[in-house]
């Protein structure tokens, strides 16, 4: 089995909502730091997964979309709360829409809110 991985940092802003968090309830700032992870069994012809350069450009694009915005803003956080979790489904589904190799099996996505707390999000494609 075959991963390859690459990882971003981006600073953004939300705010929690439907219950009493303290001050999660306040808009506040993390540092993000989010990887990638790809797995396949097969390589393509040229002896990759898939095109790195094309993932570095999938996960700038993604990256821009959120950097120091408010997370509570966007659309796809509409009624829901922006914690980590759901974040780490939004960004794994928004790169796997993006992926469109065959021998990609699976896609994780993992973001860390800060030094030691962190959740994960996997997608099967086939």
């Amino acid at each position: 089995m075959y991963e390859i991985a690459v990882k971003r940092n981006f600073i953004a802003q939300h705010f929690l909502i439907g219950g009493d968090w303290g001050n999660e309830n306040d808009s506040h700032s993390h540092h993000y730091q989010i990887e990638v992870i790809l797995t396949g069994n097969e390589l393509d012809q040229y002896g990759y997964l898939v095109d790195i350069v094309h993932l570095d450009n999938i996960m700038d694009k993604i990256v821009s979309r959120y950097r120091d915005r408010l997370l509570n803003d966007f659309d796809e956080f509409n009624g829901l709360n922006p914690s980590i979790e759901n974040f780490a489904r939004i960004l794994c589904e928004m790169i796997a829409d993006q992926i469109k190799v065959s021998n990609v099996l699976k896609i994780k996505l993992q973001i860390w809110e800060n030094l030691i707390a962190w959740a994960s999000y996997t997608k099967d494609m086939v």
